[in-house]
């Protein structure tokens, strides 16, 4: 039959009107199906992943309990009030068993999900790496930690979801890097937390596994992505985690949940993640900051390097930390971008003036962010005007670049204004900057503090430095912002008396160990306005 006669017999099925009809209805029919058949596989996979979960949580629960059955005597609670320095001591010296204090985080970090929902997964090869640190002679700087991981980060064995159901079911056969050289010196990585979808969140939640709350404050968000960590570590749950910061997600969480955090410089540390032209890092986050140190001291090794070459064999420079040498120290109070909360404006003077009275140069510096004020004054109808004009050129423009190109030309801008900012800093001989930290915890945010540092990629910390009073709340309702955006107007819906309130420390690149000793000066002289933080 030709191709002629073909069309010419069918003609008639085309043209008629209820042939036509059936063949809309069962193409539309199968479209439903399939489309209902694809949502039911993604309602399976979810909860299917919720079941292991739930499993995971059972397993832990049961060796819990197995413990505390054996070891009725157990100092649980002496062990949890410990600082992790002083906890590694104890290990080491043998006053302290592997045991007691791996069962004992185990199930403190059970209790706390329970009631903010952050853990995720039981990392149960934990157990196994507790009988080989029994055998092994050799004790490393992180001897017997327990320390909690942020979803993302692969574990042998385990599933690193991001929060997406496109990943579940794909177990990794390998631990990553950073993991491995954790276990390398004798930490002990024991769940997994919870995270938002994709990760790119100031908040945590996930269809998978649902919100995670503050644990200072159920009504508010423990901030994002490593909410997870931020939650389960002011929840006394962990005593070291592990996060990742593309925008402030490690030092967001730390501010809003009352804890110390690090955001390395780009490749410092293995297994960082790229954003287009922005650097995110893997860090650490803990209750003080000679914790972070120490973690810090812990990677920075000979495993990290040899593991991963990519990674500059710069190992933890002691002599910068411990130095007693008065800093050159230049601050800010706002970004001429997002207005500073009042408590936010509060710590950054208070802490201020007691680096002041320690002996310290302190100097007020510009933000150097005029550049995006014109775009940022435009009126609200104005931008959104602009935005659905030039979303489709934008769209069109990227989806004929390859990746490698737009990271290019948008690293040229960014490569130019990098070094104009450090020669402002160096012109003015600053060691470090002291700045805001988003907070107190809210249910909305806007990053301006913290994702700056992650364009320029300069190590960045935060630490706990007061708690909101009910002196803020009461300047908070004449509050009006730059703008008079949502974000602006969300703010003076904030109630937060109590709640913790943090500054943030910023290093030039490589410098984290001269970062951390301006966080621990900042923190030992801020220790009387901290108040239950």
């Amino acid at each position: 039959m030709t191709q002629e006669r073909l069309w010419q017999d069918l003609d008639p099925l085309w043209t008629d009107p209820r042939t036509l009809s059936a063949l809309l209805c069962g193409s539309a029919a199968a479209i439903i199906l399939l489309k209902w058949l694809g949502q039911r596989q993604i309602q399976q996979k979810m909860e299917e992943a919720r079941r292991m979960r739930d499993l995971a949580l059972e397993r832990m629960e049961k060796a819990v309990c197995r413990f505390k059955k054996e070891n009725p005597g157990a100092q649980t609670a002496h062990i949890l009030s410990l600082p992790m320095v002083e906890l590694v001591e104890k290990l080491k010296e043998g006053s302290l068993s592997l045991e007691s204090v791996l069962y004992s985080y185990m199930g403190k970090a059970l209790e706390v999900t329970q009631e903010v929902n952050c853990v995720i997964d039981f990392i149960h090869g934990c157990e196994d790496q507790l009988q080989k640190l029994k055998k092994q002679k050799e004790k490393g700087l992180l001897y017997g930690i327990p320390i909690s991981i942020k979803d993302h980060i692969n574990c042998k064995g385990h599933v690193s979801s991001g929060g997406m159901v496109k990943f579940l079911g794909q177990v990794k056969e390998e631990d990553s890097v950073i993991v491995q050289v954790l276990k390398s010196q004798g930490a002990i990585p024991f769940v997994k937390t919870n995270i938002p979808q994709t990760m790119i969140n100031y908040d945590c939640s996930n269809l998978i596994f649902g919100q995670t709350l503050n644990p200072l404050n159920h009504k508010k968000s423990p901030g994002g992505s490593s909410g997870g960590e931020g939650a389960l570590i002011a929840g006394g749950g962990s005593i070291l985690g592990i996060g990742s910061d593309v925008a402030g997600s490690i030092r967001l969480p730390s501010s809003f949940c009352g804890l110390c955090g690090l955001k390395p410089t780009g490749d410092r540390i293995s297994d960082g993640i790229s954003v287009l032209a922005v650097t995110g890092m893997l860090g650490p986050m803990a209750r003080d900051v000679e914790s972070l140190a120490l973690c810090m001291k812990a990677l920075l090794c000979k495993e990290m390097f040899r593991l991963d070459p990519t990674v500059p064999p710069i190992p933890f420079n002691e002599e910068v930390y411990s130095s007693s040498k008065p800093l050159r120290i230049g601050y800010y109070e706002g970004d001429g971008y997002f207005q500073p909360s009042p408590s936010m404006r509060r710590a950054v003077q208070q802490t201020r003036k007691l680096l002041q009275e320690a002996g310290h140069t302190v100097n007020i510096v510009d933000p150097n962010l005029k550049s995006q004020f014109n775009t940022y004054r435009l009126p609200v109808l104005v931008k959104r005007i602009l935005a659905i004009i030039l979303k489709p050129i934008v769209s069109v423009w990227t989806s004929h670049l390859h990746h490698n190109t737009v990271c290019h030309l948008l690293c040229l801008p960014l490569q130019v204004y990098c070094t104009e900012f450090i020669a402002k800093w160096r012109k003015l001989g600053l060691d470090v900057i002291l700045c805001p930290a988003l907070g107190p915890a809210f249910n909305h945010a806007a990053t301006s503090y913290t994702n700056l540092y992650n364009v320029l990629n300069f190590p960045a910390g935060v630490v706990p430095v007061s708690t909101v009073t009910r002196a803020d709340e009461e300047e908070l309702k004449h509050y009006r912002g730059h703008y008079g955006d949502p974000w602006d107007k969300r703010l003076k819906e904030v109630r937060a008396v109590g709640l913790p309130v943090a500054v943030q420390c910023v290093a030039l690149p490589w410098q984290e160990e001269l970062c951390l000793r301006f966080m621990k000066e900042v923190e030992t002289l801020t220790h009387g306005m901290r108040r239950n933080v």
